[in-house]
């Protein structure tokens, strides 16, 4: 909502446009009118919106046109002001003024107009028959208000209705010609209608209703009130109820309702609710609105809160209306038809686990949490669109959001209390890069799609049990040719064990970006199934991983029919979450370490014992 409103009232000399503004500030008709009066600033504390209010006088006689021009373009509502007993006033506002406040445009912005007929003292009866014509031929007055300055009669209605024309204009919400909310307002008022469809009946329920109300303006309404909207749309409408909830339908039901708020002067109503939901005078989706404030330090990851990841399983079961755990393509439709297009896109499918072509609720948290994680602003975005601040009565998005500890203190302290764990797979083209992430998502090589595989999308996220904790792992793939960055929890390098060159690529890119970081790295030897490469001299790579005290590297294959193993993700989750325990498999496992030490144990107490006779003889 604008924050102050600017009124510029013009109109030619002698019509009272100063002595109209030193009554409404004085309460009383002025003795003495000077040629023009000062800009006045009126505190929101006194005003009926609760805005600072300016007022600006204009005369021709102090004032060149140049100035009132300046003066109109700075103006958020200008004031056209006549005297209703001069004849030909109103083809002087036809002709002279409303032009010159549209700068003559037929199109483009305007600044909305309310005509001013002052001086009703002085003709009897009203004048307003006169002015609907005008009011038809130029669209951006929003109102007539005859008034008096000397008897103070509709003065303060005046600016109330100046104001009134800023903060809530009718122009972007009904079309006067045509007599119907214009396609921008109903496109809104539509996605409202489905966010408010909690059962998705196409029917607003009284529950519903009450929820509505209670959001946008603070209370609930009383039964015979409910009884009464809905008996007004059913004498006006034939399908704007039905089995007694208020429909969408055509230009019935809810749109009926807002269009009759707008048509009775009420469309502050329609302006509450549009703005409740986050759209702005021009009846889009505000910036503020889609991206709240939220300061996310270098080092720091974002994830959905207890909050978010609530809302989003809400979301889900909604629209899972055969209650099988899964999406369908339709009801995926049915989900995202608040957005202004699909927010996931086709490479959805291919980024999280799904089951027969439909979306179960595990796949759907994933791709939650990995927008959350890669693009936090976008995240917000889309719960933006899906209502998050008014649904869950929240001052923003912010809320389901958690912004994690930097990672450099996790791995000062020896682990991560993070949920989502990055993981970046790197290695030479063709040591099967893409199969692994398709195989991290359950699909050996035989069921995987290899176009997807050979250029597809570089993420892939599931979970897995680290401890007994369930963590998110995302993989994401670097391409050879891709300018790598490095800041990941874990590192996993590939190389096929079939070709040996391939190792010495992987070796180049930890020298190159991990030897001397903190960054825990795995080497994982795939395609083990084929039989093993000779390796260059000095570069066997449990050699290699010996000298840099790296773990062995691990076996990988994803050939066969079966599910893949999911060992090498979970070690690989391990390994992110605790990196101070990754050199534990190069010492010597417990049971061997503590037979070791009893034995060790055992000979001290001996030469102890010995020690002790020999010490006891000589003093007998």
């Amino acid at each position: 909502m604008t924050r102050d409103v600017r009124i510029l009232l013009v109109g030619e000399a002698q019509v009272g446009k100063t002595s109209l503004i030193l009554s409404l500030v004085g309460e009383e008709f002025p003795e003495e009118v000077p040629p023009r009066a000062e800009e006045i600033t009126i505190p929101a504390a006194v005003t009926p919106e609760q805005v600072p209010t300016h007022i600006v006088d204009y005369s021709e006689a102090e004032q060149s046109d140049e100035e009132l021009r300046a003066e109109i373009r700075k103006a958020d509502v200008v004031c056209v002001v006549y005297d209703v007993s001069e004849e030909g006033a109103m083809e002087k506002v036809r002709s002279k003024w409303l032009p010159l406040v549209n700068g003559g445009t037929e199109t483009g912005p305007r600044p909305p107009v309310i005509l001013v007929g002052n001086k009703s003292d002085l003709r009897p009866g009203g004048s307003l028959e006169s002015v609907l014509p005008i009011m038809s031929q130029f669209p951006e007055i929003e109102t007539c208000v005859e008034c008096s300055a000397k008897t103070l009669r509709n003065v303060s209605e005046l600016f109330f209705y100046a104001q009134k024309a800023v903060l809530h204009p009718t122009a972007p919400l009904y079309d006067p010609e045509a007599k119907q909310l214009r396609p921008a307002c109903v496109q809104a008022l539509t996605r409202i209608f489905w966010l408010l469809d909690q059962d998705l009946d196409q029917a607003l329920s009284d529950e519903e209703l009450n929820a509505f109300q209670k959001s946008c303006f603070g209370h609930r309404l009383a039964p015979q009130a409910l009884e009464d909207v809905k008996s007004v749309v059913c004498k006006n409408t034939a399908c704007g109820v039905r089995d007694d909830g208020l429909t969408l339908e055509g230009e019935a039901g809810f749109l009926f309702l807002n269009a009759l708020f707008v048509q009775r002067g009420r469309h502050e109503t329609t302006w509450t609710i549009l703005r409740r939901f986050g759209y702005s005078d021009s009846l889009e989706l505000t910036a503020d609105y889609l991206f709240p404030p939220l300061h996310v330090p270098p080092g720091c990851s974002t994830e959905l809160s207890y909050l978010g990841q609530q809302f989003v399983q809400r979301v889900f079961e909604q629209h899972d209306q055969d209650q099988d755990g899964a999406l369908s393509p339709e009801e995926l439709q049915s989900l995202f038809r608040v957005f202004p297009a699909d927010p996931w896109g086709p490479e959805l499918w291919h980024r999280v686990r799904t089951k027969a072509g439909r979306l179960p609720l595990h796949g759907y948290l994933c791709q939650w949490t990995l927008v959350a994680y890669l693009d936090v602003q976008l995240c917000l975005s889309h719960l933006g669109y899906l209502g998050y601040p008014t649904l869950c009565e929240q001052d923003s998005q912010a809320q389901a959001i958690t912004v994690t500890r930097e990672r450099r203190l996790d791995q000062e302290k020896g682990q991560t209390q993070r949920s989502v764990l990055m993981c970046r797979v790197m290695g030479a083209q063709g040591v099967g890069k893409s199969a692994f992430l398709q195989a991290f998502l359950g699909r050996s090589l035989e069921h995987q799609d290899t176009g997807a595989s050979s250029g597809g999308p570089p993420y892939a996220i599931s979970t897995v049990q680290v401890n007994g904790q369930e963590k998110y792992l995302i993989l994401c793939e670097v391409g050879v040719d891709s300018q790598l960055d490095a800041t990941c929890d874990v590192a996993c390098l590939m190389f096929d064990s079939s070709d040996p060159q391939s190792f010495v690529h992987c070796a180049s890119l930890y020298k190159r970006h991990y030897m001397d970081s903190q960054t825990p790295c795995l080497f994982v030897s795939a395609k083990a199934d084929l039989p093993e490469g000779a390796a260059p001299p000095g570069l066997a790579p449990l050699e290699f991983c010996r000298r840099h005290r790296l773990p062995a590297p691990a076996p990988f294959s994803c050939a066969g029919p079966t599910e893949p193993s999911t060992a090498v993700f979970t070690r690989l989750a391990t390994m992110a979450t605790f990196p101070h325990l990754v050199h534990a498999d190069l010492y010597p496992p417990p049971s061997r370490l503590w037979r070791t030490l009893g034995l060790v144990s055992a000979a001290v107490a001996a030469i102890l014992g010995l020690l002790l006779c020999r010490a006891l003889g000589k003093s007998r």
